[in-house]
């Protein structure tokens, strides 16, 4: 048992907890292949680390480069059983466009490329299960290269979020957030300019704003089995999403099995419906606010993978690696669980979420298991004096950042 390597595809938080968890299943240090751009250092959160084993290829975002590396990886590794995993949706996508190749040299579970184009794209997402059980907000299209003439029935405030996050990604410009809050024509006018203006050009989503604080946001981690059978769903609430302006969206804070709202097991139930009715395979994240209006969760997304805060479902007992490994190299058969252990993750110190968090109620709960919190970057056994020195700039960070930017999402 645990005799397999890890190769693990990225540099961001995601991949760093993926290989924490790799580690603390294992006790090994995980292989990881990362980008690193010319003339840009490592990315922060895998630098000064203990726990890994990081590879950096200059173009590794090139399908052909990035199955080159895995070729390469291979055959110095191919007497060993390879668990493959990436942290975001552009190796995901290269990984299920070329199953065939990699399929008898790698140990992996995701959705067929087709199935995760529904996801990853939030246009073919929002168009594609607007008659599924799933309850989505209101949504309207703007199309960045072909429409010029913004639609006269839109009530303000709006949330406006780019279609395609692979596109968004290398598209560069001032102002530059992953969600925007609009209050009116004006507003919107230049958000739309400025997308414009860069190389995006594809579709923006211009969706309804439902109105509440960061606690009516809500988070659920999924996994389906290599049989599209779902195996677990979490359910968390965030009293705290990230406030940087190209983070907006991510949760800062969160509680799983804990919500104010009701109907939270009914909710469940259409999560594992919805994924087994689509025949999904591997990780999923929900991202989902509550609208007490309609007494609904509204789902705002579904990353086709593990989220950014997905590693609290590790301390409830669910190691992401072992799941994986349990189902693709152990072929262990699971019942279908609810993830329901009370747990509070937080990327943020503590005076920062009893500055910020807005809900009191939320706020006290959270301070109360504080002592228990976990946060997926620090880790006892990857603790040298670099690694502390950064976590602590990673800290005085969120504290600049939240203070630097006013917030009016409630």
């Amino acid at each position: 048992m645990k005799d397999f390597n890890a190769l693990i595809i990225g540099t961001d938080i995601n991949a760093y907890y993926l290989a924490r968890c790799y580690h603390e299943y294992t006790g090994k240090k995980a292989d990881m292949l990362g980008l690193i751009a010319e003339n840009e250092k490592p990315h922060a959160f895998t630098r000064y680390t203990k726990i890994l084993n990081m590879t950096y290829v200059n173009n590794l975002w090139e399908e052909e480069v990035f199955l080159n590396e895995l070729e390469k990886y291979y055959l110095k590794n191919k007497n060993k059983k390879i668990l493959l995993i990436s942290s975001n949706e552009t190796y995901g996508e290269y990984i299920a466009k070329n199953i065939d190749k990699l399929k008898n040299k790698f140990y992996f579970n995701y959705p067929s490329v087709e199935l995760q184009s529904t996801l990853v794209n939030k246009e073919l997402f929002y168009k594609t299960y607007a008659n599924s059980i799933l309850d989505l907000p209101q949504t309207i299209y703007f199309n960045v290269s072909k429409d010029n003439k913004i639609p006269k029935n839109i009530k303000y405030p709006i949330i406006v979020k780019p279609a395609n996050v692979i596109k968004f990604k290398h598209a560069n410009f001032k102002g530059k957030k992953k969600i925007y809050k609009l209050e009116n024509e004006k507003e919107l006018k230049e958000v739309i300019k400025c997308f414009k203006n860069s190389i995006y050009d594809d579709t923006l989503i211009i969706q309804e704003y439902i109105p509440g604080d960061d606690s009516h946001l809500h988070d659920a981690v999924v996994y389906c089995d290599k049989n599209g059978k779902c195996q677990f769903v979490s359910f968390a609430q965030i009293g705290l999403q990230e406030h940087g302006s190209r983070m907006i969206g991510n949760a800062a804070v969160l509680i799983n099995g804990y919500t104010e709202f009701d109907g939270v097991d009914e909710q469940i139930n259409k999560i594992k419906s919805f994924m087994e009715s689509i025949n999904y395979k591997g990780f999923a994240e929900f991202d989902m606010k509550y609208d007490a209006r309609e007494k609904k969760y509204k789902v705002m997304e579904i990353n086709a993978r593990q989220g950014r805060c997905s590693y609290y479902i590790t301390p409830c007992g669910y190691n992401l690696i072992e799941v994986l490994a349990n189902d693709l190299i152990y072929n262990k058969k699971t019942k279908f669980t609810k993830v329901d252990k009370i747990q509070l993750l937080t990327f943020v110190p503590k005076y920062v979420a009893s500055k910020y968090i807005v809900n009191s109620k939320f706020k006290d709960k959270a301070l109360s298991l504080w002592d228990k919190r976990t946060n997926p970057l620090i880790y006892k056994k990857d603790n040298g004096f670099k690694r502390k020195l950064l976590i602590l700039k990673i800290a005085y960070n969120y504290i600049k950042a939240y203070r630097d930017n006013p917030w009016n999402w409630k």
